[in-house]
């Protein structure tokens, strides 16, 4: 038993001894690593949203941004084109759009009685091919000639108020008579 109180050592010595000794360091290198990683992947992010690699095998754009781009193909401008759509209340129909001879025509289904089968009827077609040349057709108010006239009043009166002096009062509006059209006030 003398010999175990005499083995024992103060927790002085024993840290003492140990700082004494030689140490092997190890340095986890894989976190390091996986920082590399990701920075490397970051900067490969950033060079290529830089340089908008959006031609790059595994980012094609679409075929309508393609269109629009000018890059690839024009892929479906031309043909026919159907879809459906709601007619009224209670009919449904199928739209028809020939983008080559610009014309639109529209078929309803419907059916007698309610046991007949469904049969289409032509309900419309029209050629936009001349619609294009129209300026103003059944247009609401305000119609493109009055928003023309209500722009160039405004414009003609912020160009008063910029070369008169200070204090002065702005001439008389000119351009148009006192029955037409007047810019709006705001309150």
């Amino acid at each position: 038993m003398s010999d175990f109180r005499e083995n024992r050592q103060t927790p002085e010595a024993a840290y003492q001894q140990r700082a004494e000794q030689p140490r092997v360091l190890v340095v986890a290198s894989g976190r390091q690593t996986g920082l590399w990683v990701i920075a490397v992947l970051l900067t490969v992010i950033a060079t290529a949203m830089v340089l908008r690699w959006d031609e790059a095998a595994l980012s094609r754009s679409a075929y309508a941004q393609a269109l629009s781009t000018g890059a690839g193909p024009g892929i479906g401008v031309r043909g026919i084109y159907a879809f459906t759509g709601q007619l009224d209340a209670r009919s449904y129909g199928l739209f028809m759009l020939d983008v080559d001879s610009g014309t639109v025509w529209c078929y309803e289904m419907v059916r007698n009685r309610s046991t007949d089968s469904v049969y289409m009827r032509l309900v419309a077609a029209r050629s936009w091919m001349y619609d294009r040349y129209l300026e103003e057709f059944n247009a609401g108010s305000p119609t493109p000639t009055e928003v023309k006239q209500l722009v160039e009043q405004q414009r003609l009166a912020r160009q008063g108020q910029a070369s008169q002096p200070a204090g002065t009062a702005p001439p008389p509006a000119t351009g148009a008579p006192a029955d037409e059209l007047k810019l709006p006030t705001s309150p």
